[in-house]
């Protein structure tokens, strides 16, 4: 596994670690012993096509299933020993809509900071700076099935973070979305490094793995290489990260999405 290195030589004091995890559905093995980890502040795309793993993976990492081998941490708990404090230094986005359509934006949040024990005044000051970060501070009140695909997903994010997690996971969250509201989304959390923020990206789509930090390219429940996208297309001697994902998976389709 590559390994990022603190300004002084050292390294990072990772947040989420995934150790040798192995998850099998009857005689199917999703998950062949993947290892990876994501630091503080840092952006982790996990690329790879539909069917690749990235799915099952996100399902262990919330807490859905557990692993049938291997270790999953967060910020040092063991999501299988320790769940409740794993899952709460986490957010999440995932592939499909879970906000509530018939309340509005604001109710959506409150339900979530009750979850995670938030209420009062230090839930109303959470709520009013996620919706100022995404924009979305005029249209609290209103219900959430009058809001376009792109800010249903910011909603989504808003949420994520009001009970300030340590990772963020990111689940194909822009899936369905028109380019725009795909790159404000993108943007919006690549952002979140500044914070600290350790964010992992599951996509197929190559060009938001080249905005990462580290892409990890999974395949068949494997992991098959992990770097800089610079260093990816360098070791596999393309011209592009796409040509260098096509290379490592021997033509596993994957996509650009339009501009």
């Amino acid at each position: 596994m590559h390994e990022p290195r603190t300004q002084d030589g050292r390294p990072p004091d990772w947040l989420l670690q995934v150790e040798a995890v192995r998850k099998s559905y009857g005689a199917r093995e999703a998950l062949k012993g993947v290892s990876l980890a994501v630091a503080p502040g840092e952006f982790v795309a996990l690329l790879g096509p539909n069917g690749a793993g990235k799915t099952t993976l996100f399902q262990l990492l919330t807490g859905l299933f557990n692993a049938d081998a291997g270790v999953v941490r967060v910020c040092g708990h063991d999501m299988r020993r320790e769940p409740v404090r794993a899952l709460g230094r986490i957010g999440v986005v995932f592939q499909q809509m879970t906000l509530d359509l018939d309340l509005s934006v604001e109710a959506n949040l409150v339900f979530h900071a009750r979850l995670h024990g938030l209420g009062g005044r230090a839930a109303r000051e959470r709520i009013a700076d996620a919706l100022r970060r995404v924009g979305l501070t005029e249209r609290a009140g209103d219900r959430v099935r009058e809001l376009s695909g792109g800010n249903r997903r910011k909603v989504e994010l808003a949420r994520a973070l009001i009970h300030s997690p340590s990772v963020l996971l990111m689940d194909e969250a822009t899936v369905g979305l028109d380019p725009a509201s795909r790159r404000q989304l993108l943007t919006e959390v690549l952002g979140l490094r500044e914070r600290g923020v350790a964010v992992l990206w599951a996509s197929h789509l190559v060009d938001e793995a080249e905005a990462a930090d580290r892409v990890v390219v999974l395949h068949k429940g494997m992991i098959l290489a992990e770097g800089t996208p610079q260093a990816l297309v360098a070791q596999a001697g393309t011209g592009s990260l796409a040509e260098a994902f096509l290379q490592l998976t021997g033509g596993a389709q994957t996509e650009t999405a339009p501009s």
